[in-house]
């Protein structure tokens, strides 16, 4: 699969709240980081990461990503999402950077 097809399958799993087809698009104990500091966010690494995001979907029934737009380079994909039904009605934008290696994505970087 193309870097771009490895995103697009995590953001259709993260669309459809399926918690364990989301996470096999990832490494084990994916390193997750804010742009520009490059500092690890613990809340979103590794182990946290699978908690994280079960209770995010629990909490989130009408959880959807909207795709506003792409940039890929090699095998980095930057994507700005518009991210709706939040916590209930919370409405964000994110932009995330994911670094993909063959079969999965192996580092992310959230802009903060």
């Amino acid at each position: 699969m193309s870097p771009q097809d490895i995103v697009d399958g995590q953001l259709a799993a993260y669309n459809a709240g399926d918690l364990e087809t989301f996470l096999s698009y990832y490494i084990d104990d994916v390193p997750v980081h804010a742009f520009p500091s490059g500092d690890i966010l613990t809340d979103r690494s590794g182990p946290a990461f699978r908690e994280r995001y079960a209770k995010l979907f629990a909490s989130s029934p009408d959880l959807h990503a909207e795709l506003v737009s792409r940039v890929t380079q090699g095998r980095i994909v930057i994507d700005q999402e518009r991210v709706t039904g939040f916590l209930g009605d919370e409405v964000r934008t994110a932009v995330a950077m994911y670094e993909v290696g063959e079969e999965r994505i192996e580092r992310v970087w959230f802009v903060v």
